[in-house]
């Protein structure tokens, strides 16, 4: 049994754009595409649960609507704001053929 899954296609995840969630082992997953990588981190901001893929996404920074909380989408890191020091886990992202395909593991930090 293969640890990833196809979650969706290069033509629906622009650069720059909307990111793609997805339930993974029931957790919601927030999968971004900057400047043609592609990058999994948990829907879920570590202050208070908030749904991060609703945040602006500023380069490869993603600020939590709810208390401006800010997290680095490549590695998961937090930079500031309310979550203080607790990272946002990250998923591993593939692409095979045009298909984007996610970890059903989270990284461990």
């Amino acid at each position: 049994m293969s640890d990833f899954i196809t979650i969706g296609t290069l033509d629906e995840l622009s650069p720059g754009g909307e990111p793609i969630v997805v339930d993974i082992n029931r957790r919601w997953v927030a999968v971004y595409n900057i400047d043609g990588n592609y990058y999994a981190i948990e829907d879920r901001c570590t202050h208070d649960d908030g749904p991060l893929a609703e945040g602006e996404l500023n380069g490869c920074i993603v600020t939590c609507p709810r208390h401006g909380a800010r997290f680095d989408v490549t590695s998961g890191e937090a930079l500031s704001g309310p979550a203080g020091t607790i990272n946002v886990p990250t998923y591993d992202v593939r692409v095979v053929g045009d298909e984007i395909q996610i970890s059903t593991k989270r990284k461990t930090s």
